[in-house]
């Protein structure tokens, strides 16, 4: 059933064409994911849809009866309200015990604890968890979302993630966060160049139907400039149009010509600036830091060593920020001191954006930091940066209040790496950035020489770049992991399930005393004649397979024209893929299965 239609949209903003005649058609269980570069208007198209904006032209139909709760990336709020006051007025009535317990119960889930707390108290984090809670307590067949999970810590996120795959209504939003994409979207709407692009997929799926799509674009593109080299030859041989057939042809020649042929995506670049960092770099000794009550840190003992980069995550409110502020020195530890070396050149790209003049120009702006940067290979000019940051010379003379939130971010970023840092801080680099800033920024990184510490609650973006985490306890311990986000995940998950807070000394000699009779007793298993003749040919089969795949893709290739043929090789592309799958987790069990059952008799 179609639950929203997006018939023929335009919207402008000066002059500026955001979206050019676009349609959409979003069905029942649709969970959308809205992505493109910053200021391309996914936050416009998600007004528009609620009904908060006005399109210039078009129309937006929506099921009839169906309810729908919207929510800004910006939430605003009236002054002296309280929590629950402010939960109420969005039209639910907290006038039951079990209805209070629900609300109660997704304001905890999202760290609100006081209910009757003023509002006007909260922290810019606080207040957007307010409304997205808010948001989720009404029961609502259309949920509209702009970042939700901005200022949400990783627990939060994940259960917000649970939260929304069960959802059985319709989910519109806009993210950054490509595991959440991934794991909760059925549907990719991408905005660019002024139109809509769907993709019946999650993420993974969409980035594969994508680079197709944009094959067979290119493709037909060389098509036609074949064509028109054609057309061409006969235009310069200085025929002329005196009969109906030369001057139809003319005519052709003249459309082809007006033809426009797909646009390459800009791709955020940036090479990596060395500056040169000594042995000494930052040193940390000994460090304790509380405010009232609440512990930050204690005690912590470290020595940031070159090219290590560090990834930093903790439960909102735990000191991650006040913890970088104390190595800038922006404020000071209780106790013990932080050492910086005399090579070290911080850059420190915060929550919030700095210093910039709403009326400045973008390229002034830039170029009071620096109009060339040096690289490896010479130097850039501040315009060329610039461009490669999404700035065409057009946008770069236009003052920095036309931009975007997403733009003057971006920009921001930018005059932090225009600094040539050899120590880069990034604090919650990854909220209002677009998914293509920052797979360009995590590429950046890659070749980045010096130190980086990143305070993220982006997953993927943590397991991209980071190769150690700290992590932030509640009583201002921070503990070392090595590896992304995820080994630090699995190993903090392996050490609950066999650490448990309750467990007594008598359950612990317990579990070890079972753990022992389950090892004799899976002493004596051994591979069935089955598993074991699978186990010694599943390697050549999936060899066998991705063999199949790649020779399939190469194919398609050649007959990116051809929409028949191609539709064939993708069908049988994707029951090979799925046979592929199959065989990989097989393998995967056969191979911790023959490992397990070795390990035992090693023990034996």
């Amino acid at each position: 059933m179609n639950v929203i239609n997006i018939e023929n949209v335009t919207k402008v903003f000066g002059d500026r064409v955001l979206l050019d005649k676009v349609s959409l058609g979003i069905n029942e269980h649709d969970k959308v994911g809205i992505i493109g570069v910053n200021g391309t208007g996914k936050s416009t198209l998600l007004k528009i849809v609620a009904g908060i904006e006005n399109a210039d032209s078009g129309n937006i139909v929506i099921a009839n009866k169906a309810t729908l709760a919207y929510l800004p990336q910006q939430p605003v709020f009236e002054k002296d309200e309280t929590i629950l006051d402010y939960v109420g007025k969005g039209g639910l009535k907290v006038d039951s015990w079990e209805k209070e317990g629900d609300v109660k119960t997704i304001l905890t889930k999202l760290g609100i604890t006081d209910y009757s707390q003023n509002i006007s108290t909260l922290s810019g984090g606080q207040k957007k968890r307010l409304a997205l809670a808010r948001t989720l307590i009404h029961e609502t067949d259309i949920l509209i979302m702009d970042e939700p999970t901005n200022h949400l810590d990783n627990d939060m996120t994940q259960w917000l993630e649970l939260y929304l795959k069960k959802y059985k209504g319709v989910l519109i939003m806009v993210t950054h966060d490509r595991y959440f994409l991934d794991s909760v979207t059925n549907k990719i709407v991408e905005i660019d160049n002024m139109q809509l692009y769907s993709y019946n997929a999650n993420y993974s799926k969409f980035l594969e139907l994508k680079c197709q799509r944009e094959q067979m674009e290119r493709a037909t593109a060389d098509k036609r400039k074949n064509l028109l080299r054609n057309e061409l030859k006969w235009v310069m041989r200085g025929a002329q149009a005196r009969s109906t057939k030369q001057k139809a042809r003319l005519n052709r020649y003249e459309e082809m010509k007006a033809m426009r042929g797909p646009e390459q995506q800009k791709q955020v670049e940036m090479e990596s600036v060395y500056n040169r960092l000594g042995n000494k770099t930052i040193e940390v000794h000994d460090i304790s830091k509380s405010f009232g009550n609440k512990i930050i840190v204690k005690r912590f003992e470290y020595i940031f060593v070159k090219d290590r980069h560090i990834g930093i995550v903790g439960k909102n409110g735990c000191g991650k920020t006040t913890f970088l502020n104390m190595i800038t020195g922006r404020e000071e530890p209780d106790s013990g001191y932080v050492e910086i070396g005399d090579t070290v050149k911080i850059g420190y790209f915060t929550q919030e954006v700095e210093n910039m003049n709403p009326e400045q120009r973008v390229i002034d702006y830039v170029k009071d930091i620096a109009e060339y940067l040096p690289t490896s290979n010479g130097s850039i000019s501040a315009s060329q940066m610039l461009e490669r940051f999404l700035f065409p010379p057009k946008m770069q003379y236009t003052p920095i209040k036309k931009l975007s939130g997403g733009e003057k971010r971006r920009l921001y970023l930018l005059s932090v790496l225009m600094e040539a840092p050899n120590v880069l801080i990034l604090d919650e680099p990854t909220n209002d950035l677009d998914i293509s800033t920052l797979t360009v920024l995590e590429d950046y990184l890659d070749s980045f020489t010096g130190i980086l510490i990143t305070v993220s609650h982006d997953r993927y973006f943590l397991d991209r770049v980071a190769d150690r985490i700290l992590a932030f306890e509640e009583d201002g311990t921070i503990r070392q992991y090595e590896g992304g986000y995820t080994d630090y995940y699995n190993k903090v998950s392996e050490s609950r399930e066999n650490n448990p807070a309750n467990d007594s000394a008598n359950d612990s000699a317990k579990k070890e005393n079972k753990t022992k009779t389950e090892r004799v007793n899976v002493r004596k298993r051994k591979l069935s004649y089955n598993e074991q003749k699978e186990y010694d040919t599943i390697d050549g089969d999936i060899q066998s397979l991705e063999q199949r795949i790649a020779a399939i893709e190469q194919e398609m290739l050649k007959k990116a024209s051809n929409y028949t043929e191609l539709n064939e090789m993708m069908e049988e592309k994707q029951k090979l893929e799925g046979e592929l799958e199959m065989k990989m987790d097989r393998w995967v069990y056969l191979n911790e299965l023959v490992e397990e059952i070795n390990n035992e008799n090693s023990v034996i």
